[in-house]
Protein backbone atom coordinates (compact mmCIF):
# COMPACT_ATOMS: atom_id res chain seq x y z
CA UNK A 1 0.00 0.00 0.00
CA UNK A 2 1.65 3.72 -0.53
CA UNK A 3 1.46 6.25 1.32
CA UNK A 4 -1.23 8.24 -0.33
CA UNK A 5 -3.33 4.87 -0.11
CA UNK A 6 -2.59 4.84 3.72
CA UNK A 7 -3.09 9.07 3.67
CA UNK A 8 -5.98 8.44 1.51
CA UNK A 9 -7.70 6.00 4.25
CA UNK A 10 -6.69 7.26 7.67
CA UNK A 11 -8.35 10.45 6.40
CA UNK A 12 -11.28 8.32 5.02
CA UNK A 13 -11.40 6.64 8.46
CA UNK A 14 -10.39 9.91 10.56
CA UNK A 15 -7.80 8.20 11.84
CA UNK A 16 -5.42 10.80 13.66
CA UNK A 17 -2.98 8.56 14.67
CA UNK A 18 -2.52 6.61 11.50
CA UNK A 19 -2.08 9.93 9.70
CA UNK A 20 0.98 11.10 12.36
CA UNK A 21 2.74 8.25 11.33
CA UNK A 22 2.29 9.42 7.84
CA UNK A 23 4.27 12.80 8.21
CA UNK A 24 7.73 13.77 8.27
CA UNK A 25 8.56 15.61 11.48
CA UNK A 26 9.84 19.08 9.99
CA UNK A 27 5.89 18.49 7.25
CA UNK A 28 5.15 22.20 5.33
CA UNK A 29 1.47 22.43 5.10
CA UNK A 30 0.19 24.88 2.20
CA UNK A 31 -3.53 26.02 2.76
CA UNK A 32 -5.52 27.85 0.24
CA UNK A 33 -6.15 30.24 3.12
CA UNK A 34 -2.72 31.82 4.22
CA UNK A 35 0.21 32.33 2.25
CA UNK A 36 2.92 30.66 4.27
CA UNK A 37 2.81 27.02 5.20
CA UNK A 38 1.12 25.79 8.35
CA UNK A 39 4.45 24.13 10.21
CA UNK A 40 5.90 20.97 11.77
CA UNK A 41 4.38 17.92 12.77
CA UNK A 42 2.67 19.31 16.39
CA UNK A 43 1.11 22.23 14.15
CA UNK A 44 -0.22 20.09 11.25
CA UNK A 45 -1.38 17.24 13.47
CA UNK A 46 -3.91 20.27 15.18
CA UNK A 47 -4.99 21.68 11.96
CA UNK A 48 -5.87 18.18 10.40
CA UNK A 49 -7.53 17.53 13.80
CA UNK A 50 -9.43 21.11 12.83
CA UNK A 51 -10.30 19.40 9.27
CA UNK A 52 -11.46 16.33 10.10
CA UNK A 53 -13.95 18.10 12.34
CA UNK A 54 -14.76 20.88 9.68
CA UNK A 55 -15.63 18.96 6.70
CA UNK A 56 -18.85 17.01 6.01
CA UNK A 57 -18.99 14.51 3.39
CA UNK A 58 -15.72 14.27 2.57
CA UNK A 59 -14.36 11.49 0.03
CA UNK A 60 -11.79 11.17 -2.49
CA UNK A 61 -13.05 11.08 -6.22
CA UNK A 62 -9.62 10.43 -8.10
CA UNK A 63 -6.18 10.48 -8.00
CA UNK A 64 -2.69 10.85 -9.80
CA UNK A 65 1.06 9.68 -9.51
CA UNK A 66 3.93 10.98 -10.08
CA UNK A 67 6.76 13.88 -9.77
CA UNK A 68 6.37 17.22 -9.05
CA UNK A 69 9.03 20.37 -7.89
CA UNK A 70 8.62 21.24 -4.02
CA UNK A 71 7.89 24.33 -2.82
CA UNK A 72 10.53 24.70 0.01
CA UNK A 73 14.03 23.50 -1.83
CA UNK A 74 13.02 22.84 -5.66
CA UNK A 75 14.36 19.78 -5.86
CA UNK A 76 11.86 16.87 -7.69
CA UNK A 77 9.52 14.52 -5.54
CA UNK A 78 7.65 11.51 -6.08
CA UNK A 79 4.07 13.12 -5.99
CA UNK A 80 0.69 12.39 -5.42
CA UNK A 81 -2.65 14.03 -6.50
CA UNK A 82 -6.08 13.18 -4.45
CA UNK A 83 -9.10 14.68 -5.59
CA UNK A 84 -11.71 15.19 -3.22
CA UNK A 85 -15.39 16.62 -2.67
CA UNK A 86 -16.81 17.94 0.91
CA UNK A 87 -19.22 20.16 2.25
CA UNK A 88 -18.60 23.03 4.73
CA UNK A 89 -21.37 24.45 6.22
CA UNK A 90 -23.54 23.82 3.12
CA UNK A 91 -21.41 24.89 0.43
CA UNK A 92 -19.97 22.33 -1.73
CA UNK A 93 -16.29 22.25 -2.32
CA UNK A 94 -13.80 20.46 -5.08
CA UNK A 95 -10.35 20.37 -4.38
CA UNK A 96 -7.77 18.86 -4.47
CA UNK A 97 -4.46 17.43 -2.24
CA UNK A 98 -0.95 17.39 -2.93
CA UNK A 99 1.01 15.34 -1.31
CA UNK A 100 4.97 15.09 -1.68
CA UNK A 101 6.79 12.47 -0.91
CA UNK A 102 10.56 12.21 1.06
CA UNK A 103 12.39 9.75 -1.37
CA UNK A 104 14.13 8.30 2.08
CA UNK A 105 11.10 7.84 4.32
CA UNK A 106 8.31 7.50 2.39
CA UNK A 107 6.46 10.00 4.51
CA UNK A 108 5.04 12.88 3.41
CA UNK A 109 7.08 16.25 3.84
CA UNK A 110 4.89 18.57 2.11
CA UNK A 111 1.04 19.04 1.67
CA UNK A 112 -0.80 21.54 -0.40
CA UNK A 113 -4.60 21.95 -0.73
CA UNK A 114 -6.02 23.61 -3.53
CA UNK A 115 -9.83 24.29 -3.64
CA UNK A 116 -12.88 26.08 -5.61
CA UNK A 117 -14.99 27.99 -6.24
CA UNK A 118 -14.55 31.03 -3.65
CA UNK A 119 -17.20 30.76 -1.88
CA UNK A 120 -15.98 27.26 -0.44
CA UNK A 121 -13.18 28.53 -0.28
CA UNK A 122 -14.39 31.79 1.79
CA UNK A 123 -16.60 29.13 4.24
CA UNK A 124 -13.46 27.22 5.03
CA UNK A 125 -11.50 29.94 6.06
CA UNK A 126 -13.98 30.90 8.02
CA UNK A 127 -14.36 27.67 10.10
CA UNK A 128 -11.14 26.62 10.30
CA UNK A 129 -9.71 29.61 11.44
CA UNK A 130 -12.55 29.04 14.24
CA UNK A 131 -11.18 25.98 14.90
CA UNK A 132 -7.75 26.47 15.10
CA UNK A 133 -9.10 29.51 17.38
CA UNK A 134 -10.81 27.04 19.44
CA UNK A 135 -8.06 24.39 20.00
CA UNK A 136 -5.58 27.36 20.76
CA UNK A 137 -3.49 26.56 17.96
CA UNK A 138 -3.47 30.26 16.80
CA UNK A 139 -4.29 33.39 18.50
CA UNK A 140 -7.62 35.46 18.27
CA UNK A 141 -8.06 38.60 15.69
Amino acid sequence: MTTADRFRAAVENRDLPALEDLFSDDIRFYSPVKFSPFEGKPMVMGLFGVLLRTFEDFRYVGGFRGEAETTADGTQAAADVLLFRATVNGRQIHGIDLLHLDDATGRIKEFTVMVRPRSAVDALSEAVYAGLVADGLVPAA
